[in-house]
């Protein structure tokens, strides 16, 4: 039997694996060369630098390439903003809600070529974006600032021109999470979230980009574990036949890639499993599981699949179908030459991306018309980054924002808790009297109350307070009328920068919010 035929040959194209670390492993080596896995996707803790990454990718294709006979995709979630894994080397465009907050499809086009010239340079092929979900309850842990709005026309206007600058950059480009996690106050992460929504109302809000997104020509989507129960009732949709065969294959008419979001997340771990989620994932209609960290899972779940295929459980028709679309898109965006290493982080793509990111900053609250002057004692506040969603990148960084905008602007920073208690609150406030200007870092302050309240005790000195929104900007939806506030989107040094420059008035906040903050006025 030809190599290209073989059991393990076969398996392998239709799974995605990772591993730790900025080299492969000896672990992950093993699977690739027993299990012929063909794709591999990369996080934060995969890449140090620009140069290690170009390495590594070189490594990963000379691997695969070398055990399979066919290049790998090689993925990573390169979202831009809040959940962007590439190293500070690289070009970071903001993220999805600040890109629409600018009001200009066509910055949403160069973000997505910005980023997918600079991951064909590295060697990425494969994005996992955009984000297509509605972020239509503003509780939602997960999503938040990945999506470019609460309404699908305001998702749809932005994120398929995202796609499109992707297309265009012959980066590979994967619409997520099928059939919508917009409108879940869980993180399926953690836990196996429900929405339970008719169809029309699933039409209507959750499938609408989707949709559009399928008329577009996109490539990719990657499914969700959420359970649609007035849909297919007790199965998550990355395991639903109904949902991903029934109305995603057939009802929308996708012919592309259907992969999961990662099977080790503990909404299908801690209920069915990942060995068995692989297999019923696959007779559902994917064409593509992940399991993204353990090579012994991924092992087992190779051993399952081949199994599963041999004795007949999962339908050998739709299996070569898979395997072609696969080899397909393969062939077509694999073989795109690549841009030369220079582009990354190029000198022409940092003044593109200070351009989008000074335009993405968004004035909530504005009273007077400009904000306040800093004076000669500014205050800073707000808590060091925390990981707010399993999916953002470990909480270890050194970067804490009233820390670096006292060195970058003078006065005093204190870093605060992530939610301050009243013994706290009121110490903060006492130390805060002298101040000129005090401005608050907030960082999903509307699901850890205690950072808004403090705001709005700060906001009864006679003082000017500034509020400044680093992740959802619906942190600034219940403040004091008093307090001036700022949409920032991301916690990043460069949003940061471009929040100094707001403050020291040379330069506009100019964005307009693509979510309801103001419920006030």
């Amino acid at each position: 039997m030809e190599a290209n035929s073989s059991l393990a040959y076969q398996v392998g194209q239709r799974m995605m694996a990772g591993f730790d670390g900025p080299k492969l492993d000896d672990k992950f080596i093993e699977l690739v060369k027993k299990w012929k896995i063909g794709n591999v996707v990369l996080f934060k803790w995969n890449i140090t630098d620009m140069e290690q990454l170009r390495e590594l990718c070189d490594d990963i294709q000379q691997l695969v390439l070398q055990e399979t006979g066919k290049p790998a995709f090689i993925a990573i979630d390169q979202e831009g903003g809040a959940v962007s894994r590439l190293s500070d080397d690289a070009t970071r465009v903001p993220g999805a809600m600040a890109i629409a907050a600018i009001g200009d499809p066509e910055s949403a086009y160069n973000a997505g070529k910005m980023t997918g010239l600079e991951l064909r340079a590295l060697g990425v092929n494969f994005n996992l974006a955009p984000v297509l979900d509605v972020n239509s309850n503003d509780a939602n842990p997960v999503i938040g600032v990945r999506s470019y709005g609460e309404k699908p026309e305001t998702v749809i206007r932005y994120a398929l021109p995202m796609m499109r600058g992707l297309d265009d950059s012959g980066t590979l480009s994967c619409g997520k999470h099928f059939p919508g996690h917009g409108d879940t106050s869980v993180d399926s992460h953690l836990a196996l979230p429900v929405v339970d929504k008719t169809m029309d109302e699933l039409r209507s809000v959750e499938l609408a980009p989707f949709q559009a997104a399928v008329e577009a020509g996109i490539p990719a989507i990657m499914t969700s574990h959420i359970v649609f129960p007035q849909v297919d009732p007790g199965k998550p949709a990355t395991l639903s036949r109904k949902i991903l065969t029934g109305l995603l294959r057939e009802e929308m008419g996708f012919q592309g890639l259907i992969m999961t979001d990662c099977l080790e997340m503990k909404a299908i771990q801690h209920t069915v499993g990942t060995v068995k989620g692989t297999v019923e994932a696959i007779k559902a209609g994917s064409d593509l599981v992940l399991v993204s960290h353990t090579a012994d899972l991924a092992s087992a779940s190779a051993e399952a699949i081949g199994q599963a295929l041999e004795a007949g459980e999962i339908d050998r028709e739709e299996w070569e179908r898979s395997l072609r679309r696969i080899a397909a898109l393969k062939d077509d965006y694999l073989n795109r030459p690549a841009p030369d290493m220079s582009i990354v982080g190029s000198e022409a793509h940092r003044r593109e991306n200070l351009d989008l990111l000074e335009r993405t900053l968004t004035p909530i609250r504005v009273p007077g018309g400009r904000f306040p002057a800093l004076g000669d004692r500014p205050y800073f506040l707000g808590c060091p980054v925390f990981r707010a969603t399993q999916v953002s990148n470990l909480a270890d960084d050194p970067l804490i924002f009233p820390l670096y905008m006292a060195e970058k602007l003078g006065g005093r920073g204190e870093a605060t808790p992530s939610n301050p208690t009243e013994d706290e609150i009121k110490a903060i406030v006492e130390r805060a009297g002298e101040a000129s200007c005090i401005v608050v870092g907030t960082y999903n302050g509307h699901l850890y109350q205690g950072q808004l309240e403090l705001v709005n005790r700060l906001a009864a000195l006679n003082v000017p307070v500034v509020a400044v929104a680093l992740r959802n900007p619906y942190d600034l939806r219940s403040l004091s009328p008093n307090v001036w506030s700022l949409a920032a989107y991301e916690y990043t040094d460069q949003a940061f920068d471009a929040v100094a420059g707001v403050l020291q008035g040379k330069t506009e906040a100019l964005g307009k919010p693509t979510v309801t903050v103001l419920t006030n006025g």
